[in-house]
């Protein structure tokens, strides 16, 4: 597979938005903004959004609306950068939206049921207008959140939490081609769940979790899953951790296949974009690159996208 580098120097980009104007739309995290990649590879600050922006959708309003898990520490060695865990400034994790023409950054969502957020991670709309998005939690010394799997409404007027716990944090999320049924990717066990969606915002389970009714597959070796996008056929594509590259999954058949993409352990994104939905964009983030590559699949259109 050919791999084609866009951009360099990124500060552990993720989230990234494919626009008809061949633009790419990134978070940088250690870096706090929205990023605009254009085809010449230039890059420019779309907004300062502060905490740790970690995933992006564009919704029904035209705006980005941004998943923001608070921030990290970050280490540096190495050449690379990782997170390493809680900053001390951490204020807590919210849902932002950001309007594309001024770059003014509004905080919708801090808090479900009198409960904080701690760590928004990703996030999809479906074709309601609605959006489904995935709470990773935050680590600490000694301790870490469990995670779960949101709803909410895109005019800012409700937020239910329809999964938990998600024991290792839920990380990537995606909804089947049909929009009936929605996925979470767990980061550390490099597993995939999903839940059936009985109407807009609502699960067929009301008491769903990350467990046995929902798993669906799970990568081999020492692999963790990080975000993830969905093909027109419905297999899920998760970046994933340690190995890198892509683990494609194949819900109906379980078969699992790893794609290799580039050489960085922490592959943590994937879109798709292109005339044909065939071009796979991919961020590389402990080396701060944003790629692309021929993939043998169209992608899904998204919702509003």
């Amino acid at each position: 597979m050919q791999i084609t580098e866009l951009a360099s120097g990124l500060e552990f980009p993720e989230g990234p938005i494919a626009l008809e104007d061949g633009t790419v739309l990134l978070v940088e995290i250690a870096r706090g903004t929205l990023t605009r990649v254009a085809p010449n590879g230039d890059v420019s600050v779309v907004a300062e959004t502060g905490g740790g922006p970690n995933g992006a959708a564009l919704g029904p309003d035209g705006h980005v609306w941004i998943t923001n898990n608070g921030g990290f520490k970050w280490d540096r060695s190495g050449g690379r950068i990782m997170p390493a865990g809680t900053p001390d400034d951490y204020q807590g994790g919210s849902i932002q939206r950001v309007n594309l023409d001024s770059g003014a950054v509004e905080t919708v969502y801090t808090e479900c049921d009198g409960i904080p957020l701690k760590g928004p991670n990703d996030i999809v709309f479906d074709g309601h207008g609605g959006f489904w998005f995935s709470d990773l939690g935050k680590n600490r010394e000694f301790d870490r959140d469990l995670g779960a799997v949101y709803y909410a409404a895109a005019d800012g007027s409700h937020i239910s939490r329809q999964v938990f716990p998600v024991m290792g944090g839920a990380n990537g999320i995606g909804l089947s081609p049909d929009g009936s049924i929605v996925y979470a990717a767990e980061t550390p066990t490099g597993r995939l769940f999903g839940w059936q969606v009985a109407e807009p915002g609502r699960l067929a389970d009301d008491r769903a979790a990350a467990g046995f009714n929902a798993y669906i597959a799970g990568a081999a070796g020492f692999t963790m899953f990080d975000s993830l996008a969905v093909e027109a056929s419905g297999r899920v594509c998760v970046a994933s951790i340690g190995a890198g590259g892509v683990t494609v999954i194949d819900p109906a058949s379980r078969e699992v296949e790893h794609v290799a993409v580039g050489d960085d352990p922490l592959t943590t994104n994937i879109c798709f974009g292109g005339a044909d939905m065939q071009t796979a964009y991919i961020t590389l983030s402990t080396t701060g690159r944003l790629v692309s590559c021929r993939w043998p699949r169209p992608g899904l259109r998204l919702a509003h996208g």
